[in-house]
This record gives structure tokens, sequence and C-alpha cells, in this order.
């Protein structure tokens, strides 16, 4: 049992959140011990994930050897919360004795330098077989371990640029949207190396084989746009922004302004739900409504819709379509989604610690997920090394 575990979790199943006091572990990843090497964005994420299910996520953070903390952002991130911390030199024999000894009892590393740093540390793949031939080697990178561009420096918007995702996102005419780094770095990037480091767990524990797990988020991301490239093979989609059915090319899949400068956002795809929206909009029955069928009157449905939900405010047209099918929504921002009704009674956001942040995500109904406190670095220091001998 994880001693960390008394600490103050939020636990997320069936449609509620609350704070643990009995001390247990929750999460379907109970006993899955997890050796993170600390870094930023889709790594840490990845970890999360993992600790937010159940496992044990000791984070190494770095010390340099004037016994000062570098290279971890310690209590500033959520991304490290459930986790534990114990810092150490990489440089240091003795602290990368500490170093192999958790990853002689680990059933998951995950890094995220580029490649060839851990080999150079004498911490590699080969390496790490050798002390635990059951290790699932989990490698975060932005462009692969492999390929012209392996060794290259990058972010989140050169990553997704690559894949053709930045160049599909935004308004014809305008420059592509990058939406924030939640495409590549953590859907391309962290979800995937989660989901390959529980595939590769799963292999390993029946058979006994560990495995490296490659996930570049230029990988990730094209796998995002795997229904695009579908309809773009039918014609269902033309390879311009702003153009298609799901792209605001629609009038009636699009974000429009409100009287109060907020902003309303309508998706209603299918027929039935067009009639629900045109019915809220009080244009149900118009005879001088632009027949959505006809792509070419778009731009005048588009103008009228905009006409007419520019007449009142988001809180207004909200009364109007809360609960009803016409697939309408108030586009909140960050800080208001979380005082959303919806949002608050089915859990979405938790508060730990003081801090409101989102909660666990999938749920399960017989092993519930928790969040943990985000702890400092090196706070577990003493905790780790006692069960380890040391």
């Amino acid at each position: 049992m994880r001693q960390h575990a008394t600490e103050a979790r939020a636990r997320c199943g069936g449609g509620s959140s609350d704070e643990r006091e009995d001390g247990d572990v929750a999460g379907p990843l109970q006993g899955v011990r997890v050796v993170e090497f600390a870094g930023l964005g889709p790594g840490p994420f990845c970890g999360m994930l993992l600790a937010d299910l159940g496992a044990d996520v000791v984070r190494i953070d770095r010390r340099s050897r004037g016994g000062g903390l570098v290279g971890s952002l310690g209590a500033t991130s959520l991304l490290d919360r459930g986790k534990r911390s114990i810092a150490l030199d990489l440089k240091d024999d003795a602290d990368l004795a500490v170093v192999r000894a958790l990853v002689a009892r680990a059933d998951v590393l995950l890094e995220g330098f580029r490649p060839g740093v851990m080999e150079r540390l004498g911490l590699g793949p080969e390496q790490a077989h050798a002390l635990n031939p059951a290790l699932v080697y989990g490698r975060m990178t932005g462009w692969g371990q492999t390929g012209p561009l392996a060794h290259s420096a990058g972010h989140d918007i050169g990553y997704i640029a690559l894949t053709g995702a930045l160049g599909a996102t935004g308004r014809p005419g305008e420059r592509p949207a990058p939406p924030i780094n939640l495409l590549g770095d953590f859907g391309g990037g962290g979800v995937f190396l989660a989901l390959g480091a529980v595939a590769a767990l799963l292999h390993a524990r029946a058979t006994g084989e560990g495995q490296v797990v490659d996930a570049a988020i230029v990988d990730g991301t094209a796998v995002l746009t795997t229904m695009i490239h579908g309809m773009l093979d039918t014609g269902a989609w033309t390879d311009a922004r702003g153009a298609n059915l799901l792209d605001t090319g629609a009038p009636f899949y699009d974000v429009y302004a409100c009287a109060d400068g907020t902003f309303l956002a309508v998706g209603a795809l299918e027929e039935q739900f067009y009639a629900a929206l045109l019915e809220g909009l009080g244009l149900a029955g118009d005879p001088t409504l632009p027949d959505r069928s006809d792509l070419a009157a778009w731009p005048a449905l588009r103008a009228r819709f905009a006409e007419v939900i520019g007449s009142r405010t988001r809180a207004e047209w909200w009364a109007v379509f809360a609960g009803t099918d016409a697939c309408v929504a108030p586009a909140w921002s960050l800080l208001e989604a979380t005082s959303d009704e919806h949002n608050r009674e089915r859990g979405v956001f938790v508060e730990v610690d003081g801090v409101v942040q989102p909660g666990v995500a999938p749920r399960f109904s017989a092993t519930p997920g928790a969040v943990g406190a985000v702890p400092t670095a090196g706070q577990h220091d003493a905790e780790i090394r006692a069960e380890l001998g040391m």
C-alpha cells in the first residue's frame, strides 16, 4: 500500500467526487509501479493518467551536484498529482544505483528525453531490460525515435503542423489556429503513451516479455486524423481549411457571437437536431430561410444565424436551448466551465488542496480512480529509499 495514499485524494467514480477518508488506493492500476523521469508536457501527463487510475508513480526529479533541484516544476504542476518524488543526480554513481533499483522493480518506465540521452546515461532499453526483462519502456518524443527529424528540437505546434492537423484547423483565408497544446502534446502524445504502456503491460504480464513503446506525437496526432483521411478518400472532405462539415464550413456547425460579446457553439448536424435549432431560434417554418442542403446558400444561412443569435445574450440563449436536442452549448471560458451546472453535478472538476482541477477520466464502476496531491520535488526521498533498502 502506498503511504502517500493517505494524502488528500478526490475520488472520481460513477458521477460523484469526494475526499478519500479511508486511506485506500483507488483505481484499476493499483499495484502497478511506474518510474517517471521528470519532464514537461506529454510525458508527465501520461504519468498523471496512470497515477489517477491507481498506479504508484515515482517521479525522478533532478538534483544538481550542489544539492539544489533543477529541471522540475515541483508543486507548480498539476500534471504531477498523485505521484511521489525522489530527487537524484543522474551523473552521480550512488544516485544511479537508486535509479537502477527503481527500474529493477518497476512495471513501467516513462522518459521524454531526445533519442540517445537515456543510452548515454546507461539507462537505455538494453540496460533496463538487463535489470528487468518484463519492463515496459515508454519513450515520449515529438518526432519519434527514428526519422530525419528524430534529433531535432520541437514543440506541439510543429508536430501538429507536420501531420496536417494544424493546417486543417481554422477559418478559410485566415491563419491556422493552434488548439493550444491539447491536440499534439496531450491528445497525440500523452494519451497514446498511456495506451501503449497499458497494452504493453498486459503483454508483459502474459508473457514475461517487456518491450519499448515508441510514442511519437506526430504518430499519435496523425492517428487522430484517421476519420478525416477516410472522408478525404471518399470525397466527403476537401483539403481546404474551414470549408467542410466539421471545421466551421457549415453554418449549422459553427460558433456565433451573442449580444453580450460571448459565444454560442452550434452543432446541429442531423435533420432532427437542425429542426430543434430552428425552433429555438424562432426560424422554424420561415420560408425565407436559405436551404441548408444547398452549399451555395451557406453564406446567406450563416448570416441569418449570426443576426438572430447576435440579438440575445448567451445566458438568454442557454435558457432556451439547455436540455434540448438542438446541440447548442455556451462556449464557456476555462474558469466558467468549472461552475457549469452539468459539470458540477457530474463532478467533472474537483477541488484538491484548494485547487480546482479536472477530475479522473474515464470512470470505472468497480475501481474508481482518484486525484492525488501534488508532491514537492524530493518530498518522498527517505520513504522511497527505505522501500528500496537503501
